[in-house]
């Protein structure tokens, strides 16, 4: 995929949703992936049900005080985010079965916050933020990789979850290691597990 075509149907799209991407700015050392976090890592969060009055308008303040108190963002409310490398969207995968495999493997993208933004609404319809208005699917770690926040829709209402330090988890660390041995689900995508065994090994 080129620049351009990359800039039309994601970074666009962001920056619709208020996220102004920064390309190629990832610190080096970062965590490649978190997922597989227990229990014991999440330090908080919260949940709405989908019939939660002006859920979008909710959901948006209630994400932002979690990222502020939880040190999200640096002085510049930069942070990453999680993006596929490819142009398929979050709404895409699901669409097919939830088979990720399928496309590109994510990747962390560094982004700033602007001043205008609708994450859960408009970055959840159409900026590889979730499925649609108020259903968010994405996931956004502290440059520092302190904290990463994960926003998920499940069957009755959005998840919303901090977990500290991921890159110290005991549960993810053993995840990232079977994703590195195993041929399946990620088979197919040798340059992702590849960087995980660096990283794995670098750490």
């Amino acid at each position: 995929m080129g620049a351009q075509e990359r800039e039309r149907k994601v970074y666009r799209p962001l920056r619709r949703a208020g996220l102004k991407v920064i390309p190629d700015a990832v610190p080096a050392g970062t965590i490649p992936f978190v997922l597989g976090y227990g229990a014991e890592d999440v330090a908080g969060g919260f949940s709405y049900p989908y019939d939660t009055p002006k859920l979008v308008e909710r959901l948006n303040e209630s994400w932002y005080d979690l990222a502020v108190s939880a040190g999200l963002f640096d002085d510049r409310r930069e942070s990453l985010l999680q993006l596929p490398q490819g142009v398929r969207s979050h709404q895409a995968i699901v669409r097919d079965g939830g088979d990720g495999d399928r496309g590109a493997p994510e990747a962390w993208t560094r982004v700033r916050l602007l001043d205008r933004w609708d994450i859960m609404g408009r970055g959840a319809q159409s900026a590889f933020l979730g499925i649609h208005a108020g259903h968010p699917g994405f996931g956004m770690p502290a440059l520092d990789g302190s904290v990463y926040i994960r926003c998920s829709t499940g069957e009755r209402g959005v998840d919303v979850l901090e977990v500290r330090r991921p890159d110290r988890s005991e549960s993810v660390l053993r995840f990232l290691e079977r994703i590195v041995a195993q041929d399946e689900p990620f088979g197919r995508h040798r340059e992702f597990k590849k960087r995980i065994a660096a990283w794995l090994r670098e750490r």
